[in-house]
């Protein structure tokens, strides 16, 4: 049963379990997407082929959604992420797949520039984006949850593991939906290194497994 969220405090490793999406409710994941632009976009932005707003409605990302991740399904042969618990109450999600299972990368120039590989490469995994709910941001969660994405790509047979994070610069301030991607320094300490530098505020991080 799901509880007040907490308020403040870094989180610790002790207190954080992380699970692939399918061993997590729908009811815990949506708590997760409760708020901001994560209610409506609900994880479809890499997802959508054409523009999210025009060519899907609300209950169309909700049940495109829960189709992915496959929660409440602990037997399901495939997820689309991973959700984090803190202290036992949903807190946070990562999206992990193999990199052509978001179509929207592909016409992307981020992960793209100065690179040619082949775009529909299974092996090469993604880490597309983090939410994490309200009452937890500002905690380090996103740490644990970019670790995390390395054992669970590995242990599904990804050859590599990718993420298009931001460069955030102490004191200068970033809203939230703009560091949906995660940031740099998280992806450093799980072990990716920077490939290429696209834009001012972006990178391509990788990591062999």
């Amino acid at each position: 049963m799901m509880t007040d969220v907490a308020t403040s405090g870094p989180v610790s490793d002790q207190q954080v379990r992380i699970v692939p999406a399918n061993q997590a409710s729908w009811d815990d994941l949506s708590a997760i997407f409760s708020a901001d632009y994560a209610a409506r976009c609900l994880c479809q932005r890499f997802k959508v082929p054409g523009w999210i707003w025009r060519d899907t409605t609300q209950d169309e990302r909700a049940a495109a959604l829960c189709a992915q991740t496959a929660c409440d399904t602990p037997d399901a042969p495939a997820t689309s992420g991973l959700v984090a618990y803190v202290e036992d109450q949903p807190a946070g999600w990562v999206a992990v797949e193999p990199r052509p299972a978001y179509p929207k990368l592909r016409g992307s120039r981020i992960p793209w520039a100065g690179r040619a590989e082949d775009k529909d490469d299974d092996g090469i995994w993604a880490v597309t984006c983090f939410v994490v709910r309200k009452g937890y941001r500002g905690r380090g969660l996103t740490y644990p949850l970019a670790r995390a994405t390395v054992d669970f790509a590995r242990g599904r047979g990804a050859r590599a593991l990718e993420a298009y994070p931001m460069i955030t610069q102490p004191g200068k301030e970033i809203t939230w939906g703009e560091l949906h991607v995660g940031p740099r320094q998280a992806f450093a300490e799980a072990g990716f290194r920077e490939i290429s530098h696209p834009t001012a505020r972006r990178v391509v991080m990788r990591i062999t497994l």
